[in-house]
């Protein structure tokens, strides 16, 4: 039973929640400080001439111990007295405006922009595309919100935790597997929607939209044979946790100048990451500079009493949380249980006036208490710059160059329109504009299924779907083989869909559910001429069978290619454009399920017979590799300018101390200062050549491999990419600048960096460049 005052104290905000309207009733955002209203100008907080520190510090002043701790949910009720108006904190923008949380589309602004799923983005490896897209999703952010169609300014992606184990549901929001990609996703992606530059080092103060990096961390495991991401505990090496999880967070903060971080469900090592002082506030905060606001998931508060068990009580589940460095719960939680806790003596008020100075700082730099927001910065974006021309273009040219070719016999691929009198399309996946979308998505501006555009591109049209849907329980295999024995060529859609990889939601299997292989294999053998297999979904899928099986001409893999996502495959096919996606995740055969989702580990154990993770570690057979990822032209590569056969690290990084083990010499720059490793920087040009017969985008991966991966060093290390686009014919160099601290180092098992000494190899395609360290 709740103490008197606690009952009384909870009587008194209450209705404040209760004003907060749930839908946006007016055309106009809501914003403090309005410059007519005489009896809130006079708040220093209001005074746009103060450094936001000092007003933040006024603003606190001015509340009631009630109206703090109303303010600690992500639902924040107004403050009329002071002219403060309700908070959503809780919006999505993974790869688009998506209708959850603050965001309505029930005005004048119906449709946004939806662009691919970030799996599929990712396999363009274009971190300007990355930026332009972040870009845009900042500015139709802001202008549904000018618009009075949203609640808040703060949007809950990207979410950029490594795609560790094939299952994972959520593995389709990831930029992929390696950390170095995913972190440069990150900068890129943070950058464009907070409005900050491409290039450079600063951040404006100002926000467009307040990106937040999720799920902070070593979080990758949803619902799994009946473990729950609610009460999951991590268990994670020091060495795994510092070369692997937490490289794109660090990324994110210090280069993306993130202004948001979400807490995630699990448990690191035995410590729920909401309530880890050391990872929030130490690590975070003090290692990394991260200023910003942090929230936990929705929720994930309670079930540090509730699921985990970690805390006695509730209150100590949100004294722990706010003690630790989290602002903001996504919930209730907080917002019900900090006066008992308070009353209690295991909350002061102090742990909730530095969670304010956060979130109403926050708040200060979206513009929100400078007046009218229709008079600042960002005032001007308009609705109709909302499912703009420039806009739905960026989203065909980055489906386009996601889309990964995975195999071409005999360059069977693109098709002659001209030559194409008849097509069969069959599949599940082909007439589903919604499938196209994938997980977190708002209305698209339109709305195309692959067979619609087909259909557009050959008069003699003819669709079967095989099965009613993905799972495909119960198919129609005698209709699709009739079908497409008397068509010219067929395309099959197949793949997932949401109702087998989701939040929430993980897989048991990788093969194609039910009799998806039937289906294939069949109509491959009926069809006149070898079928082209379309892939939709966002996870790997073992589809080997249909690698081998010479009745199968080409693969496509397109993930869930967003609202212009059937277009996109039609120029594909036809040869309007020439893919050059790489696959941003090793695709594993089915025997990989053998394997503990549990296991968090990334490296191989022998003993064990643990294959390891991800390309950097992973000792058995692939499907399709990491970067895997064809052309209808030829690329070649040759290094140009050769580094030094010996580079001498002592006459450029002082003080460095060597440390002997698995009999290499290593040398310890764990504790170098970034200025100190910069004094070394080495550059690498690449000759690419398109040897024809297209114009095409390439991407050029780099690798290192070291001579030796003792101690757990990875057998290769993705350390540079770049996207050029090539005329047939056409050469062109392409310069990589690499800094040893940051690319040639490994993680020591007790966490430290270290550069080995001797050979290493620098690698692309079948090209290698031979170089030694000395000292």
């Amino acid at each position: 039973m709740k103490a008197p005052k606690e009952v009384l104290l909870l009587s008194h905000f209450i209705p404040l929640l209760l004003l907060l309207p749930h839908s946006v009733l007016s055309s106009d955002p809501p914003f403090s400080c309005d410059s007519s209203n005489t009896s809130t100008k006079i708040y220093r907080f209001c005074n746009t001439l103060l450094p936001i520190r000092q007003r933040v510090e006024d603003l606190i002043t001015h509340l009631s111990l009630e109206e703090k701790i109303s303010q600690l949910g992500d639902r924040a009720p107004p403050i009329p007295r002071l002219g403060i108006p309700g908070y959503k904190w809780w919006s999505e923008s993974l790869h688009g405006v998506s209708g959850l949380g603050g965001i309505h589309y029930n005005g004048s602004i119906t449709t946004a922009t939806s662009f691919p799923q970030v799996i599929l983005t990712a396999a363009s490896f274009d971190t300007f595309l990355w930026y332009r897209i972040g870009e845009a999703i900042g500015t139709e952010a802001r202008a549904i919100y000018n618009n009075g169609q949203a609640e808040g300014l703060t949007f809950w992606a990207p979410n950029i935790n490594i795609f560790r184990d094939p299952r994972w549901g959520r593995g389709q929001e990831t930029p992929g597997e390696d950390p170095m990609m995913a972190g440069k996703y990150a900068i890129s992606y943070v950058r464009g929607l907070q409005g900050d530059s491409f290039l450079g080092k600063g951040t404006k103060r100002s926000l467009k939209a307040s990106a937040c990096c999720k799920h902070f961390t070593a979080y990758d495991l949803d619902r799994w044979k009946g473990v729950v991401r609610y009460s999951f505990n991590a268990e994670v090496s020091v060495q795994d946790l510092e070369d692997t999880y937490q490289p794109p967070f660090k990324s994110c903060v210090e280069e993306g100048h993130a202004s948001g971080i979400m807490c995630s469900y699990n448990q690191l090592n035995g410590v729920p990451t909401c309530a880890d002082y050391n990872l929030l506030t130490k690590t975070a905060r003090g290692l990394w500079g991260f200023d910003g606001y942090i929230t936990s998931d929705c929720d994930a508060v309670s079930v540090i009493y509730t699921n985990q068990k970690y805390a006695k009580t509730p209150e100590d589940a949100v004294a722990e949380t706010l003690k630790a460095g989290m602002d903001v719960n996504c919930g209730e939680y907080v917002q019900n249980y900090s006066y008992s806790a308070i009353k209690q003596g295991k909350l002061s008020e102090n742990d909730i006036d530095r969670a304010l100075h956060n979130l109403f700082t926050m708040r200060m730099r979206l513009g929100l208490f400078n007046g009218s927001p229709k008079q600042l910065l960002y005032g001007n974006i308009a609705p109709k710059q909302v499912c703009s021309s420039v806009h739905q273009s960026l989203s065909l040219e980055a489906a386009r160059d996601g889309i990964v070719l995975l195999k071409n016999s005999e360059k069977f691929l693109p098709f002659d329109k001209s030559k194409v009198t008849s097509l069969g399309v069959i599949g599940p996946n082909a007439n589903n504009a919604k499938v196209l979308l994938g997980n977190y998505y708002g209305p698209p501006c339109i709305s195309k299924t692959p067979l619609q555009v087909l259909q557009s591109y050959v008069k003699d049209t003819r669709y079967i779907p095989g099965c009613d849907t993905a799972l495909c329980n119960s198919s129609h295999i005698s209709e699709a083989v009739e079908l497409a024995s008397s068509v010219d060529y067929v395309i099959m859609f197949m793949g997932l869909d949401q109702t087998l990889e989701r939040e929430d939601f993980d897989r048991e299997d990788l093969v194609l559910p039910g009799m998806q292989p039937n289906l294939i294999a069949s109509v491959a053998g009926a069809a006149k001429r070898p079928v082209i297999l379309v892939v939709l979904c966002g996870g790997p899928v073992d589809i080997e069978s249909a690698k081998v099986d010479d009745k199968i001409g080409g693969i496509l893999w397109a993930g869930y290619p967003g609202e212009a996502g059937g277009l996109a495959i039609a120029e594909v096919i036809f040869g309007e454009h020439n893919p050059g996606g790489r696959l941003p995740v090793t695709w594993y055969p089915q025997e990989f399920t053998r394997v503990a989702m549990t296991d968090m580990r990334m490296r191989s154990d022998a003993a064990s017979r643990y294959p390891g993770r991800t390309y950097r570690f992973y000792t058995g057979k692939s499907v399709f590799s990491f970067g895997y990822g064809l052309s209808y032209s030829t690329f070649s590569y040759k290094f140009k300018s050769k580094l030094e056969t010996n580079i001498f690290l002592n006459k450029s990084i002082d003080s460095l101390q060597s440390i002997k083990r698995h009999d290499i010499i290593s040398y310890d720059i764990s504790g170098m200062s970034s200025t100190n490793c910069e004094k070394l920087e080495l550059s690498s040009i690449v000759g690419v050549e398109n040897n024809g017969p297209m114009d095409g985008k390439h991407t050029v991966l780099l690798f290192l491999r070291k001579s030796s991966s003792a101690g757990g060093r990875p057998m290769k290390q993705l350390i540079g990419f770049q996207r050029v686009s090539l005329r047939a014919g056409e050469r062109v160099d392409v310069e990589f600048v690499l800094k040893p601290c940051e690319h040639f180092a490994h993680t020591e098992e007790d966490g430290r960096k270290m550069i080995d000494k001797g050979s290493h190899l620098l690698v692309v395609g079948e090209e290698e460049l031979e170089f030694n360290f000395m000292v």
